[in-house]
C-alpha cells in the first residue's frame, strides 16, 4: 500500500506551468522526504515556491500548497528537478547512512534464486555471499566498514545512490527503499 507522505522538498517550480497547457497553472515538482515519492504540486494562489524549500502535504490545513495533483513518473522531470533529485539523494545519504547500512545487515533472499543485495548496481552473488558471511560474524557499522570488510567490493554508497535513483525515476518491479 503506498505511503502518504507529510513533508515534500521541491525540486522545480514553475511559475506558468509547462509550456503547451491550456490554463496555466503555477506548478512544483516535488519528492516527498519519507518514501521518496515524486508528485505534482499546486501551490496556493500568490504563493511562489523556492527549490529545496520543505513543504507541508500532509492531511490538515497547508500554508502553501492547495492541492496535490498526483504522483509523477522520472521521465516527465524537468532538468533542474533532475539535478535536484540528485543532490536530494546524495544528502540523504549522507544524513541517513546509518538507515542504509541497516539494509546491508538485514538484507534478505526475495526468492530461491535472488536475493535484495543483487538489485545493488555491481552486487551480484560473490558480493552477496561475502556480505552475509561478513555480517554473521560482526553487523556493518558503516559503509566504510562494509568497504573495508568487503575486499573489492564496489562502493555500498554510490551502489545505494544509483538503486535510489533507479527506484525513483523508473519503478522497477522490487523496490528497497521506495514504496
Amino acid at each position: 500500500m503506498q505511503q502518504k507522505e507529510d513533508i515534500a522538498l521541491i525540486l522545480d517550480f514553475l511559475p506558468n506551468g509547462y509550456f503547451g497547457q491550456g490554463k496555466r497553472i503555477p506548478i512544483a515538482q516535488a519528492i516527498g522526504k519519507e518514501n521518496f515519492t515524486l508528485l505534482h504540486l499546486v501551490p496556493r494562489k500568490g504563493i511562489t515556491l523556492k527549490l529545496k524549500e520543505e513543504v507541508y502535504i500532509g492531511s490538515g490545513k497547508r500554508d502553501k500548497i492547495n492541492f496535490i495533483q498526483g504522483r509523477i513518473s522520472g521521465n516527465k522531470l524537468t532538468e533542474t528537478a533532475k539535478t535536484q533529485l540528485a543532490e536530494f539523494i546524495t544528502q540523504v545519504l549522507n544524513n541517513e547512512g546509518k538507515r542504509f547500512v541497516e539494509f546491508f545487515n538485514k538484507a534478505e533472499p526475495i526468492n530461491t534464486r535472488l536475493h535484495q543485495l543483487e538489485l545493488l548496481p555491481g552486487f551480484g552473488k560473490k558480493h552477496t555471499k561475502m556480505i552475509i558471511s561478513s555480517r554473521e560474524d560482526k553487523v556493518f557499522e558503516s559503509f566504510e566498514d562494509i568497504k573495508q570488510r568487503i575486499k573489492n567490493i564496489p562502493d555500498p554508497k554510490k551502489s545505494i545512490e544509483k538503486r535510489l535513483l533507479e527506484e525513483i525515476e523508473t519503478q522497477p518491479k522490487y523496490r528497497l527503499f521506495t514504496s
